[in-house]
């Protein structure tokens, strides 16, 4: 198995194979080289991971995922679930974040706008998610962001499984488990069990639910520990 460098290193090297949307002008401004990519933040030995659809403009100047107006939105929950008081400053906030969970997104790039990348996309660089998750992450509780997020896990549940899962009234109360995959250097596949507990996408379009979030992920995080 390869260190978490190497596989940064393949990202990288994928990403130069071909050509694919990415939004130049905002690595331009961050002085960050568009295919290098930022596919993590925080700890890989912690028990939880947030899991994001894509990078926004403020992640791809800080290098690290959830920290533009939504992510801090989901630093603040959980500063305030392991705290039980607000944070008294942006470094408390980003310290514990980093030092208790893992950060990731379903690609670790940033597309032109706010569209999300297309299935294609995804596609291509599944296969390094799938190693950070099973070969490098020691953890196994996903709360996935958004639709997006949660429908990336569709390959590693059984057919229908997650669309099924998504329309129950309860979706964001309910947990699922899948097995995920992985791929190591000499072609041997290995499984793991992750066990997802989708949130919607804390965004301030998402009128729905952008009120409701703080509490919601309150209520997720008392279901895992951290």
């Amino acid at each position: 198995m390869s260190d978490i460098a190497t596989l940064i290193s393949q990202v990288k090297q994928e990403a130069q194979r071909e050509e694919f949307p990415i939004d130049i002008p905002v690595y331009k401004s961050a002085k960050l080289e568009p295919t290098e990519p930022i596919l993590y933040a925080g700890n890989l030995q912690s028990p939880l991971c947030f899991f994001g659809r894509d990078l926004g403009k403020d992640e791809v100047h800080a290098r690290q995922p959830l920290i533009g107006a939504s992510g801090t939105m989901v630093r603040e929950g959980f500063y305030y679930a392991v705290h039980q008081q607000k944070a008294p400053s942006r470094k408390d906030l980003d310290e514990t974040t980093l030092k208790r969970v893992l950060l990731t997104n379903t690609v670790p790039y940033k597309p032109p706008g706010n569209k999300a990348y297309l299935v294609k996309v995804k596609k291509r660089f599944r296969p390094f998610l799938e190693q950070l998750f099973v070969f490098h992450w020691q953890g196994d509780r996903v709360i996935t962001l958004g639709t997006e997020a949660f429908k990336w896990f569709a390959p590693y549940g059984t057919k229908g499984e997650l669309d099924s899962f998504y329309r129950q009234s309860d979706r964001f109360e309910d947990k699922l488990t899948v097995n995920i995959s992985a791929t190591d250097a000499l072609g041997m596949s290995h499984t793991k069990v992750l066990t997802l507990l989708p949130l919607p996408h804390p965004s301030p379009l998402n009128q729905k639910y952008y009120e409701a979030f703080p509490k919601m992920l309150q209520k997720r995080l008392s279901q895992v520990e951290f």
